[in-house]
């Protein structure tokens, strides 16, 4: 999956303190342009920011002046990580994130487990198959292993066939 394109004018801001709040980012990133928006996402369950942010200037410039001077900075005690945001995404889709509802790709899913079943069902077809011409090729050896028995049995029984051995050993 190819990296989808960075914004910009929108900055991610990591390492954020708790004591750090949108008003504070908004203003620590206000010296260096207009500001379009500061969001810091929330945890749902502790309802603190999870330590990271994004601002969004309205010119691309701000922002790159923003993050040169701002990354690696310290805020509060805590050292700033400043980089470019990637766009939001939205769970579902075919790669697992994309801006499509999550049963977007229920189709290929369903013709995907069409084509796993049918593999399944050619697989056990092949395997029967293979048992089955193992289990002939076994009989086989088996029906030729009894007739050699037989012939040696035979040859035991038969003084012609003695007589014609003990020549063949006497000669070799």
């Amino acid at each position: 999956m190819a990296n989808p394109p960075v914004q910009k004018n929108t900055l991610y801001v990591g390492g954020l303190a708790e004591e750090v709040n949108e008003t504070i980012l908004h203003s620590t990133f206000i010296p260096f342009g207009d500001i379009k928006d500061v969001k810091t996402p929330l945890d749902q369950a502790t309802q603190k920011h999870r330590s990271f942010g994004f601002v969004t200037f309205l010119e691309k410039e701000d922002a790159a002046a923003a993050m040169d001077n701002m990354d690696s900075a310290e805020l509060y005690g805590r050292v700033l990580t400043v980089n470019y945001a990637l766009p939001e995404r939205i769970k579902g889709g075919e790669q697992g994130w994309a801006a499509q509802p999550l049963w977007a790709d229920a189709d290929t899913w369903f013709e995907r487990q069409q084509q796993e079943e049918e593999m399944q069902r050619l697989q056990a077809e092949n395997r029967a198959e293979m048992e089955a011409a193992e289990e002939i090729h076994r009989k086989k050896l088996a029906q030729e292993h009894e007739g050699e028995k037989e012939e040696e049995t035979e040859n035991k029984d038969d003084p012609m066939a003695i007589a014609e051995a003990e020549v063949l050993k006497q000669s070799n």
